[in-house]
């Protein structure tokens, strides 16, 4: 399926994701140490960053006008709105920032290089995390789909404080609100 437009979605004919129970055990977790690319050029290891970071991770971005990785990606639960949920977090980077989040990452499984293309042509004021290899899926054991012989991240976004898992907004849905959401439990919860 050709993606003219990844940000004009009518959410009511997009399947919404079940909560699974695959990231119950992430409250609370102080997590490992994994060093990922950044497509700031610098590796981040959220487990030293000290202060509130906020993180969402998502299966994979398009690239506008290019075919989908399966006919049928809209209805797999969660897979749809990967750049609505990024250009959310854009959109609200500021006002994350003044509630409290010392950085913003978003993450994903695709590559460093890929992740730059639409780094840069969405304009985001924050690096993207790249878990190309799956170091910290496996170590922290983030939900993951199997997507045409991919592994992907679920849709996801933590609170991280000083290292240790705050607090998890999962699943995800939809996928262009979970800034505001994010933004929402900020305010009402200072560390």
């Amino acid at each position: 399926m050709v993606q003219p437009n990844l940000q004009d979605v009518d959410w009511s004919l997009i399947p919404a994701p079940a909560d699974d129970g695959a990231a119950a055990h992430l409250p609370g977790m102080t997590l490992p140490s994994v060093s990922l690319p950044a497509t700031s050029g610098d590796t981040v290891d959220l487990s030293k960053l000290r202060g509130r970071t906020v993180v969402f991770g998502y299966p994979r971005t398009g690239v506008p006008g290019q075919i989908s990785p399966v006919d049928d990606w809209d209805m797999i639960p969660g897979a749809r709105g990967c750049t609505p949920q990024t250009c959310s977090f854009r959109d609200l980077y500021a006002e994350l920032t003044a509630a409290g989040a010392s950085q913003v990452f978003g993450l994903s499984t695709q590559s460093t290089a890929y992740q730059r293309e639409m780094a840069t042509r969405l304009h985001l004021p924050f690096p993207v995390l790249s878990d190309e290899r799956l170091a910290l899926a496996t170590a922290a054991r983030l939900p993951t789909m199997q997507v045409a012989d991919m592994t992907l991240l679920k849709r996801i976004a933590l609170i991280i404080d000083d290292g240790r898992v705050s607090h998890v907004f999962y699943p995800v849905f939809p996928p262009d609100r979970n800034a505001a959401d994010v933004l929402d439990w900020l305010k009402t919860h200072q560390p």
